[in-house]
């Protein structure tokens, strides 16, 4: 009888590279699950659909979102509420989950009753993955809250590719407690992109899902 032959033991090397190579799929994973979904559809599905939106020859030429500006002016709310500065910025690292830059003026302007030196605005620029983050957040839970939505316009791109809309109230956010709100106020919200002109810039935007007006509607209301 053909006598069994055992399984051949793995040399130490062999099992050492084996268990590297298993740890390093997994790190892989679990940093995969911690990518902000925006930031993968983007580079599996949208840059591609721009590649041959533009007929781009170079990956590097498709267009991508750089960073997200919040900015908030308290120039005349500082005058009704010396605690509005205080408000502002509470509530948008609550929103945003970066510290702000609390801008002030550079130059006294006795005709507004400005002082230089007075806080006039607050800001937050974000990158990266907090960038996405607050854009997912932005288009899938915030934007649906807002009364009598319809779309935001394509008309206020600013020639270079940058996109910018207005917040009349910031409770539209859900991080934002209703109960324990003291002021109202909104911001605006700069889109910065790399694209070379408004379509690019359009297109790149309404792919990651950004919700404006259909064209069609556009026309309608312009003829009624």
């Amino acid at each position: 009888m053909a006598k069994e032959q055992k399984p051949k033991e793995q040399k130490p090397k062999e099992k050492k590279l084996k268990e590297q190579v298993k740890k390093t799929s997994q790190q892989t994973v679990e940093e995969k699950r911690d990518i902000p979904r925006v930031r993968i559809l983007f580079k599996e599905t949208v840059s591609k659909q721009l590649k041959e939106r533009f007929s781009y020859k170079n990956v590097m030429q498709v267009p991508k979102l750089e960073k997200i500006i919040i900015n908030v002016g308290i120039g005349k709310l500082m005058q009704q509420d010396s605690k509005i500065l205080e408000i502002v910025t509470k509530e948008l690292v609550l929103i945003t989950g970066q510290k702000v830059i609390i801008t002030k003026a550079k130059k006294s302007i006795s005709n507004f009753k400005l002082r230089e030196g007075v806080p006039v605005g607050v800001k937050v620029t974000l990158r990266r993955d907090k960038m996405y983050e607050f854009f997912d957040r932005f288009v899938n839970l915030a934007v649906p809250r807002i009364r009598d939505f319809r779309g935001f316009s394509d008309k206020s791109f600013d020639g270079r590719g940058n996109y910018t809309v207005g917040i009349k109230e910031y409770v539209i956010f859900p991080e934002v407690d209703t109960d324990k709100i003291s002021k109202l106020f909104g911001f605006d919200i700069t889109f910065v992109t790399t694209a070379q002109s408004d379509e690019e810039s359009y297109e790149l935007l309404k792919f990651l899902g950004m919700p404006f007006v259909k064209k069609d509607v556009i026309v309608q209301n312009k003829i009624q």
